[in-house]
């Protein structure tokens, strides 16, 4: 009866985004914003069903030793550089003579490895990183609001210290992408051998071939398992490579911060928490946080997809477990989502944005905001288990 009832409830959610995608293609002008919602929801299926979440991999690597979700990420961002340098090649033919359009090249100072190691504490501290927890919002999730309204928060912190170190570091900091120099085929050349040494590399730390699974019975067997069961590592990078690569295609590169970020900017204008100026900020893409005339942005959409594909994935799952939050989950949340916010908007991206999408165009942006976040997650890490197992004696006396 239960299992009869979360399907119902699935395929509803389903055919209401598929209305609204439908009705928002209709309107004159662009439609960008149906396809925004259509994506949206797609990405949240993936997300959820193959657990794609860049603090889990991260941990199951570090403390596992199984690096099956690093290997995901490395995959996802292979295809996406294949896929954004053709794209942007047909765009900007010659590299040299600018950037691509709205991409996630940032620049590449101290400011970016602080926002990259504040980001990383975050995600330890809430147990996701922002596109995580979006999709952790669909499941349920008791800390996933907390950790939202913490990166709100985040952010509006952070605009109040854009322009401080916009003038100590950030004004002056080079703005770097590969293929000014190396040509998109050198680029793409140099980015392909960099992640087939970390494949070599993780590929030591693969847990042992699990027990062969047995033949679905009936075809209706093979499909419950697929809605029910989790997806392999391997298809969720897959699969988030290809829709990164489909997404820059009629959308802004793949993001998932800017209409939270510009939302925290409007509130902290109207309330006057905001500074009036903040030097050079919008002359930067990314994850931008222009203040937006109506909440119906194609990012704004795209999240909305993300946790209502997330949530109908998860019901169908029966993994759809709320629960009432407890002081805990409130306090992870909020003070791990301030991190979050203010790494990302300093970084001008999250994992999405400024990782995955950066390094995908080829920004030396992207690959430092990784490495200074995953040092600060392998930090974050083991501080916490220094901290258990100094608490352990003292608890057992």
């Amino acid at each position: 009866m239960s299992t009869l009832f979360f399907s119902a409830a699935a395929w509803l959610v389903v055919i209401a985004v598929a209305a609204w995608a439908w009705q928002l293609s209709g309107v004159p002008g662009s439609r960008q914003p149906g396809f925004a919602l259509a994506i949206g929801t797609l990405l949240g299926v993936v997300l959820q069903r193959a657990r794609f979440c860049f603090f889990c991999h991260a941990r199951d690597y570090f403390e596992r030793d199984d690096a099956r979700g690093l290997l995901a990420i490395v995959l996802a961002i292979a295809i996406g550089t294949l896929g954004m340098h053709w794209i942007f090649g047909s765009w900007l033919p010659v590299p040299q003579n600018g950037l691509p359009p709205e991409a996630h090249i940032g620049p590449v100072s101290w400011a970016l490895v602080l926002s990259g190691v504040v980001f990383g504490f975050g995600m330890v501290i809430s147990g996701s990183c922002i596109s995580a927890h979006w999709y952790r919002l669909g499941e349920g999730s008791p800390v996933a609001p907390f950790a939202l309204i913490g990166t709100a928060v985040g952010f509006g912190l952070g605009f109040a210290s854009w322009n401080t170190l916009y003038v100590l570091a950030i004004a002056d900091a080079p703005v770097l992408w590969l293929p000014n120099w190396l040509g998109y085929a050198g680029s793409a050349a140099l980015q392909l051998a960099v992640l087939g040494a970390l494949t070599a590399l993780l590929w030591r730390r693969l847990p042992a071939p699990a027990e062969p699974v047995a033949r679905a019975a009936s075809f209706a067997d093979a499909l419950a398992a697929l809605f029910r069961g989790r997806w392999p590592y391997w298809i969720g990078g897959l699969l988030v490579g290809w829709i990164a690569v489909l997404v820059i295609l009629r959308l802004r590169p793949l993001g998932v911060t800017a209409a939270l970020g510009s939302q925290a900017r409007s509130l902290g204008g109207t309330w006057g928490l905001t500074p009036e100026r903040l030097e050079g900020l919008d002359g930067f893409a990314g994850c931008a946080t222009v203040i937006a005339e109506t909440w119906q942005t194609p990012n704004a959409l795209l999240v909305i997809g993300i946790v209502a594909g997330a949530w109908a994935s998860a019901l169908v799952a029966g993994q759809f477990t709320p629960r009432w939050p407890t002081l805990r989950d409130a306090v992870r949340g909020l003070s791990g989502g301030v991190l979050l916010g203010w790494g990302a908007m300093i970084g001008l991206g999250c994992t999405i944005g400024n990782l995955l999408s950066g390094t995908m165009a080829g920004a030396v942006s992207g690959w430092v905001f990784g490495a200074a976040m995953f040092f600060a997650v392998w930090l974050g890490l083991w501080v916490q288990r220094a901290l258990v197992a100094k608490a352990a004696p003292a608890s057992g006396e």
